[in-house]
């Protein structure tokens, strides 16, 4: 899930002060389930904008561009009397929606990390798109992202009964995590083994991938 927080309304006008007719686009999938660009959210950005509003939608999923496509085409003509879409999603989304319609982008969101929801309005960040997952060997645990060091051979010096030092000691050390999930599933074995220094290479910006 796509972590996002909405922008403060007072910003979002700021961005939009210099169009004079806005197109509101939330998004149907992550941004809604946090409650930052579903129904609710579109409406009341909707209602910020007033007079200068051109339409308004939720897109099903506004990274994919084929589905951005379908879910706009009801709204043509509204589109076209828009000077700008003011998008509600992530910052993939947005750009996706930028492509699709031509528009310049408001963006009404913060793109914030890929987490766990636990319930509405708590989240945890559980992954960093890093392209080399290393999980299966860890417990299932992330060391790249919920380590505060990133690190990958064990705990370092600073953690205490298994809280980390970074967090105040608040925080459970990603190591001690992974070792206590490791000797759950009888595969301690796995702990001790030594993993090179973190090749970056996969993750050379900007990425593409086309399936073949």
């Amino acid at each position: 899930m796509i972590i996002t927080k909405q922008k403060a309304i007072d910003k979002i006008l700021k961005d939009a002060s210099p169009f004079r007719k806005i197109f509101v686009i939330g998004c149907g999938t992550c941004a809604t389930a946090c409650q930052t660009g579903g129904q609710e959210q579109v409406k009341a950005v909707s209602a910020a904008l007033s007079d200068r509003l051109a339409g308004s939608t939720v897109v099903e999923a506004c990274c994919d561009v084929r589905v951005a496509k379908r879910d706009l085409s009801k709204h043509k003509i509204e589109l076209e009397g828009a000077d700008a879409v003011l998008a509600l999603s992530c910052g993939a989304g947005a750009q996706a929606l930028g492509e699709t319609t031509g528009k310049p982008v408001i963006a009404g969101l913060d793109t914030l990390f890929v987490g766990k929801i636990e319930r509405i309005g708590r989240y945890y960040e559980r992954c960093s798109a890093c392209a080399d997952c290393i999980i299966s060997e860890t417990g299932g645990i992330c060391p790249v992202v919920r380590c505060a060091k990133g690190l990958l051979n064990g705990p370092c010096g600073g953690q205490v009964k298994g809280k980390c030092e970074a967090s105040g000691y608040t925080r459970d050390c990603a190591w001690v995590l992974a070792y206590n999930s490791l000797k759950a599933q009888g595969r301690v074995e796995q702990f001790k083994k030594y993993r090179a220094p973190r090749d970056r290479s996969p993750k050379s910006q900007p990425q593409e991938i086309e399936a073949r």
